[in-house]
């Protein structure tokens, strides 16, 4: 008999055995249901408000764009079987599967099968810009023409043919095209619910909408007339159902799925870090036997940013110097190990993340640690031994003062007193985006798979309030080049440009890299077909589960 030993809370593991052998009853041979948890809930279910992870997992299940990522992060094709780009690079033409169909619903039953049309494209994208809308993704179509009379150019070319043109050429827009906020949608569906939408969801995607109990459960069952098959002609999905728990504590979770009534967790939890991994970050063989752990890049950068705005106060840290010393005074890789049981890569290298396909170690070297050469860049600043030189204040939020505490505690063996500002999240981000926090915590999880993405916070023009630089790094060379880049079809090409920016980067630090994310996968030993990607989106189409159940 096993024994929990890690646990926190001794007097759960008794309820584990006993809430293990009854979690086993009332099974039934002929149904796979999957279970997994949001404990921060579910907001909505209409993609055109598909912003946050929980959001993103649960839409991805119910709808489908005119493409897709596979788990290598290429593009690949959905409801379009195929596409061109003029030369261009500003007319995107996609001809679209005749044999995708809108689910057929209890709450909204067709009378017959309704087939995806482009001109519902038109319809659904044309709705993301709508004001009236408000969706948080309108920003995806910013770089779309616009006609004499204001309306976007999304045309239905006939109904398999539906183009879209840019005022401008943007490479990265294909990849854009991914999100789940250019899922396709049936007007009458959503002009019959208006807001209400959220709850009567009506797509194309593998799973269909069943019930929603908001804070309690939420059900979604198999759509019988979804249009992908495997490699063996067998039809997708072959799970029956999808069964969502909101259990807000995060402890109970860990007991859920230790007794096996959850099938899946994705992250990893303080109180279960140590009772799962090890230092190295493997799983703790104690487990092996009944559970899986799945692993890879998550394209995230956990960063430190400097503020580089001359404000006309006393401010060391625009010295570059100064903030190289930061650089090398401490050790990524012990950091990783103590504090995160490996749970990320150190981020040794440059701003855009391992993951992604430019990510390029070899050509952007970043910091290591280094004290000698720290105390060193310190003299030259004037700052011997770190003697004259202020204290510096880290706004951090209280998920990550204990890496701040680490980095503290390094950096004053060769003479930076740092000192953490421990706030809330939300103050924060609102400060950093008005300039006024010199040093901060901060990190970027990708839009879209593209490095476009994160050297974009360093782009000139991408100053607050327009964009994300909130370093307020300022350089005409960068800028040039990543002008450069945007003009640029050939995707080899523009890593190139994408390499020499992130070298430039690492060299002028207005940031200080701390670790790129890993994405962290459990799941029951019954779960097979779990595939992992590195903007860790949840595709439950090839999952199966060996053991039976209601």
């Amino acid at each position: 008999m096993k024994q929990y030993r890690h646990l926190t809370i001794p007097l759960l593991f008794m309820l584990v055995l006993l809430c293990t052998a009854c979690s086993q009853k009332g099974r039934n041979d002929d149904k796979m249901i999957f279970h997994y948890n949001e404990s921060g809930g579910i907001q909505t279910l209409d993609p055109a408000y598909s912003s946050g992870q929980a959001v993103i997992w649960a839409t991805n299940q119910l709808f489908n764009g005119l493409v897709e990522l596979d788990d290598s992060m290429h593009i690949v094709p959905s409801i379009a079987k195929n596409w061109e780009i003029s030369e261009d690079g500003c007319t995107y033409t996609f001809n679209l599967r005749n044999d995708v169909c809108f689910h057929n619903t209890d709450f909204y039953p067709f009378e017959t099968k309704r087939y995806v049309k482009a001109s519902d494209f038109v319809y659904s994208f044309g709705r993301i810009l709508d004001g009236d809308v408000a969706s948080p993704g309108a920003w995806v179509f910013q770089k779309v023409k616009r006609n004499a009379d204001g309306t976007p150019c999304f045309e239905a070319l006939n109904d398999t043919t539906f183009q879209i043109t840019l005022s401008e050429a943007f490479p990265p827009f294909l990849g854009i095209l991914t999100m789940k906020y250019c899922s396709v949608v049936p007007k009458e569906v959503v002009e019959h619910y208006g807001k209400d939408f959220r709850n009567h969801p009506v797509g194309t995607g593998p799973f269909k909408f069943q019930l929603w109990q908001e804070g309690v459960k939420m059900v979604l069952r198999k759509n019988p007339d979804y249009f992908e098959k495997d490699e063996k002609g067998q039809q997708l999905p072959y799970l029956d159902a999808i069964a969502i728990s909101f259990i807000v504590d995060k402890q109970s979770v860990f007991m859920e799925f230790m007794k096996g009534s959850i099938d899946f967790m994705s992250g990893v939890e303080a109180c279960y870090k140590d009772a799962l991994l090890t230092k190295e970050g493997e799983l703790n063989p104690e487990y092996k036997d009944e559970i899986t752990l799945i692993t890879g890049p998550y394209l995230n950068t956990e960063y430190l940013g400097f503020m580089l705005k001359d404000n006309g106060k006393d401010n060391p840290l625009l010295n570059k110097k100064i903030r190289q010393a930061i650089n090398y005074g401490f050790d990524r890789e012990k950091m990783m190990k103590f504090l995160r049981n490996n749970v990320g890569y150190a981020g040794t290298s440059g701003f855009i993340p391992m993951g992604m396909e430019s990510f390029n170690p070899e050509r952007v070297k970043g910091y290591d640690y280094n004290p000698k050469k720290a105390a060193e860049l310190l003299a030259e600043a004037g700052y011997p031994h770190g003697k004259g030189l202020p204290s510096i204040s880290v706004a951090v939020s209280a998920n990550y003062a204990d890496l701040c505490q680490y980095i503290q505690h390094e950096l004053s063996e060769i003479g930076i007193d740092l000192k953490l500002d421990v706030t809330q999240g939300a103050q924060q981000r609102e400060m950093m985006r008005n300039y006024q926090l010199p040093f901060f915590r901060g990190s970027w999880i990708c839009d879209y798979p593209d490095a476009e993405n994160y050297l974009a916070l360093f782009y000139s023009k991408n100053l607050q309030p327009v964009g994300s630089n909130y370093t307020h790094y300022v350089n005409k060379n960068f800028d040039k080049i990543y002008e450069a880049s945007q003009r640029c079809t050939d995707q080899d090409e523009r890593n190139e440009y994408y390499t020499r920016m992130d070298s430039m980067l690492m060299e002028d630090a207005p940031v200080v890299v701390l670790y790129y994310d890993k994405v962290v996968r459990f799941t029951r030993k019954e779960v097979t077909g779990m595939g992992i990607n590195p903007i860790n989106l949840l595709d439950l189409r090839r999952v199966k589960i060996s053991r039976k159940e209601d």
